[in-house]
């Protein structure tokens, strides 16, 4: 029997509401479960729009309010061979950086819920990613000890309607609940558009090889302390 990694994570507070659906794995996932919490304003799970894509292999459906972190987490999600489901409703009409952080919240949480008892993993990622000009490095431990690292040297406040920091600060946040370490670095690039999709899809990468599980090794887990 194949096992499926999948995990559900509702975040609720008073500055925003999240729900994450996630299947390491790909293949269908089940929509959403419906809240009265989530205003109108977000379309339906059934709709297509910027941040969709249906295949026999992944679901990708992804609402945050911010056009370029559908985007990137869209991305993160194709290459990482996620199927993937998320909604987001926060105060925008402040800024953009608790409606990202919680995001990244949820979705580590949820990364962190669908590995289990992380037995039998690769545990190891790393990967280059480019993007025209651009050139992207990831390195990821599924360790159980948070720790981020990031260099990604753009040269805007804003790409998009996401500011540039919270990039940063969306994988530092990513990585805590999580439990993994990562090193995300941007070595090259002119554009901060390129920059970003390029780290994401690094990022994608090394984490679907570091959450591979290894032919031989079902039951084991990768670390001398015997834990993760």
């Amino acid at each position: 029997m194949v096992h499926v990694r999948t995990a559900f994570v509702q975040r609720l507070t008073k500055e925003t509401k999240v729900q994450v659906a996630l299947s390491l794995d790909g293949g269908p996932l089940d929509l959403l479960p419906n809240d009265p919490q989530f205003k109108d304003i977000i379309p339906s799970q059934r709709t297509e729009h910027h941040a969709t894509q249906d295949s026999a292999s992944q679901q990708i459906w992804i609402w945050t309010g911010i056009g370029f972190l559908d985007h990137m987490l869209h991305a993160l999600s194709k290459h990482a061979g996620w199927s993937l489901r998320v909604r987001t409703q926060g105060d925008l009409a402040i800024d953009d950086h608790h409606t990202a952080e919680d995001t990244f919240l949820g979705l580590g949480e949820a990364f962190a819920k669908a590995l289990g008892d992380r037995k039998g993993l690769c545990r190891f990622g790393h990967a280059y990613a480019p993007l025209d000009e651009a050139l992207a490095r990831a390195v990821i431990d599924i360790s159980s000890r948070p720790f981020f690292v990031g260099e990604f040297g753009f040269k805007d406040a804003k790409i998009g309607d996401l500011t540039a920091q919270m990039v940063h600060h969306g994988l530092q946040s990513f990585s805590q609940t999580a439990g993994v370490t990562l090193h995300v670095d941007v070595i090259k690039g002119d554009n901060d558009h390129h920059r970003a999709e390029a780290a994401f899809k690094a990022l994608a990468v090394a984490a679907r090889s570091a959450a591979g599980v290894v032919v031989g090794k079902e039951g084991e887990v990768a670390s001398t302390k015997g834990v993760l």
